[in-house]
């Protein structure tokens, strides 16, 4: 299984030209090597309580059984004979050492402190070879221009969950994968965040390339994209947070000592509990990150202090999507599960005071049009896209009166994004796999093109934030692989929006551009050509104003 959950981009010049490594040195090895052993004491625990149903450890039970009479039992048999005979050779104790000696207990990582190393090869006396043209050559494949982007895609293969970083060069026509973040849950959303975080590092006029992801647990981590190999996050928003829980980073903590405790699954003013379902920074206020989560909840969190702020109970069901307003920097919007959308400033703390719409069925995301910020979007699992006028909110759900309602797919909708640069550019991805342009007018919406991009499912499309490459699209789902899809080379697109894009004379040619792989199926699909740029069929799955 290998699908893709949510994506971000990564504005040109946010990363660092030279991404540094994590330092795993003598201190750290030793405290990575004690927290392996902590977590595998605690899932042998977590084994035996799901085993035998107590939280009494398997060694007790054993122990009280004995002394209430348990019977040694002995096999006797035909083969006593043979068991005589293999008594002189002491099989029981054949890999004991005879000499005993005192020495280092075995640690996952082996005796690997005891290993002669040198700060410098130039020390080595077995290096005979100096020179550094291997680490040059290395730092070279990590750098990254000031002409690239990054594309950061939540990924789940072979049920590992991780971040895939992609390093998009337009120029070149190549989309490859940088670098990668292991996780401890599937991820369902991400955010990226301009602001430094973790411990000593949250400084408000200071600038930096964070992530934050929101998986299946309730906890929000945050982790830096300019750092490689990391084994842990810079910081967690929740209950395992890293201030609260010294435990998760120190295992000679007083707390990992005692008796692991459980995560609390009633509902709070300080964490979420459920799985987290969307993630939206403020712009304005870098140090806010709001969250929503299947818990019905919505907090504020303040990633200067690291500490939820406020929490908001809008709704009677799963919170699945929010979205800061582009000019109001207190207003967020919110969509749910009980068929609502929800904007509310949030200095209020009274809910009665927000202005609430309804809709036909489970919402899936929503959005504020960047360029017309009295208006605001909303998709559905029923296929449909609602635009609202902020301005125009009803007395009551019941009441709701949208500007124009969409039949835009005929599944759910799972997937929205509007262009950041090109005014009423829209673009739509559904579980009936199609990815959708849409141009917005005054009259409403109307169709560009429609196409089957061979990423499975669609879960996400993103455009590119840059106006160098405002045209870009990136698109990914089920299949877990990821496509960016250059919408300025398809005619239709050209033709809708001709006043934006550039003139150019002859026949252009469409660029989809994936991670260059040997794979079956991409061959399937097309093929493969030189850059990572693939080329896909154009009798399957097109279709445009200009051929309908």
């Amino acid at each position: 299984m290998s699908m893709i959950t949510a994506s971000v981009w990564v504005p040109r010049g946010a990363a660092a030209t030279f991404p540094t490594r994590y330092d795993v040195d003598e201190k750290e090895l030793a405290r990575i090597s004690k927290l392996a052993k902590l977590q595998l004491e605690d899932a042998k625990d977590d084994l035996t309580e799901a085993q035998h149903g107590t939280s009494e450890p398997l060694e007790e039970q054993t122990s009280s059984g004995e002394e209430d009479g348990g019977v040694d039992v002995k096999m006797t048999g035909a083969n006593g004979d043979a068991d005589d005979d293999l008594k002189e050779y002491d099989l029981d104790t054949y890999d004991d050492d005879e000499n005993p000696q005192k020495g280092e207990a075995v640690a996952m990582f082996g005796n690997a402190q005891s290993l002669a190393y040198h700060q410098s090869n130039a020390d080595d006396p077995y290096i005979t070879m100096q020179g550094n043209d291997e680490e040059d050559e290395e730092r070279e494949e990590l750098q990254v221009l000031v002409t690239d982007n990054m594309v950061v895609a939540a990924k789940v293969e072979d049920e590992v969950a991780h971040l895939e970083i992609y390093v998009y060069e337009d120029e070149a026509d190549n989309l490859y994968v940088h670098h990668d973040i292991m996780l401890p849950a599937i991820p369902l959303c991400v955010e990226w965040l301009d602001l430094p975080v973790g411990k000593g590092k949250t400084d408000t006029n200071s600038v930096g390339n964070y992530i934050a992801v929101g998986t299946f647990d309730p906890d929000i981590e945050l982790w830096d994209l300019d750092t490689i190999d990391s084994m842990y996050p810079n910081a967690i928003l929740g209950q395992g947070s890293l201030e609260e829980d010294p435990s998760r980073t120190d295992p000679d903590s007083e707390q990992k000592k005692k008796k692991k405790r459980k995560m609390s699954k009633k509902a709070n003013d300080s964490y979420h509990v459920d799985a987290v379902l969307s993630l939206a920074a403020n712009r304005q206020h870098r140090n806010l990150l709001a969250s929503a989560s299947a818990d019905k909840t919505v907090k504020l969190w303040d990633l200067t202090t690291q500490q939820c702020a406020k929490s908001y109970s809008y709704h009677t069901d799963k919170v699945c999507s929010i979205a800061w307003h582009p000019k109001e920097s207190t207003k967020l919007l919110s969509g749910s599960y009980d068929r609502t959308l929800v904007s509310a400033d949030l200095r209020e703390s009274d809910a009665s005071k927000s202005q609430r719409w309804g809709v036909e069925s489970d919402v899936e995301t929503v959005a504020w049009d960047p360029h017309e910020p009295n208006y605001f979007y909303a998709t559905t699992e029923n296929g449909m896209i609602h635009n609202h006028d902020i301005r125009a909110a009803p007395s009551t759900p019941e009441k709701t009166k949208a500007v124009w309602t969409l039949q835009a797919h005929n599944a759910s909708v799972s997937s929205f994004d509007i262009n950041p640069t090109i005014p009423g550019f829209l673009a739509t991805g559904s579980t009936d796999k199609e990815v959708k342009l849409w141009n917005v007018q005054p009259t409403g919406p109307s169709l560009v093109v429609a196409r089957n991009l061979s990423v499975g499912k669609v879960f996400t499309t993103k455009f590119a934030p840059d106006p160098e490459v405002a045209f870009r699209l990136a698109v990914a789902g089920s299949k877990g692989a990821m496509q960016i899809w250059d919408t300025s080379t398809n005619a239709a697109v050209r033709n809708a929006f001709a006043n934006r894009v550039a003139p150019t004379t002859g026949e252009v040619k469409e660029r989809l551009i994936g991670v260059d792989e040997d794979s079956s199926d991409e061959e399937d699909e097309g093929g493969v050509e030189p850059g990572g740029e693939t080329t896909a069929p154009m009798d399957d799955g097109w279709e445009s104003v200009e051929e309908a």
